[in-house]
């Protein structure tokens, strides 16, 4: 018996929707990047893309526990010395309230150029309207 591998051209692809409203940071994120990664399908291989495109909607509704709306902090360099920059999450989340979900998805896929493919698929919108309509998405309940 021989081993199943995913080819690219063989994979098909589905359009989810996914309401973050109410919803956890970190366990919407690991569960959008399951999806993104293809890990629910039967078909998954590690290194071929066999994920699925996500719209997250509500992305300004997602909720943080304990005090991180406070402590919680995103950091970035500009590679000059003395260069590192510090966000708060309050902050971030007043200024691009799409952002925090996108960077703790990104956080969660391959640090390679499957998982930089595997990001263009995460189309992430701040309130309950996307333009994706087209692509007839399915809800996504977890």
């Amino acid at each position: 018996m021989k081993s199943f591998l995913a080819k690219p051209n063989e994979v098909s692809r589905a359009w989810y929707v996914i309401d973050a409203e109410g919803k956890t940071l970190g366990r919407l994120a690991t569960e959008v990047a399951k999806i993104l990664r293809g890990k629910h399908k039967a078909i998954y291989t590690p290194h071929v893309d066999t994920g699925d495109f996500v719209i997250i909607i509500n992305a300004e509704k997602v909720v943080l526990t304990g005090k991180k709306l406070d402590q919680k902090l995103y950091r970035h360099h500009s590679l000059y010395p003395g260069g590192l920059k510090e966000t708060p999450y309050r902050r971030l989340f007043e200024t691009k309230p799409e952002q925090p979900v996108y960077l703790a998805v990104k956080g969660m896929l391959p640090k390679n150029s499957l998982g930089r493919q595997m990001l263009k698929k995460l189309k992430v919108y701040a309130g309950p309207e996307h333009n994706n309509q087209a692509q007839k998405p399915q809800v996504y309940e977890f």
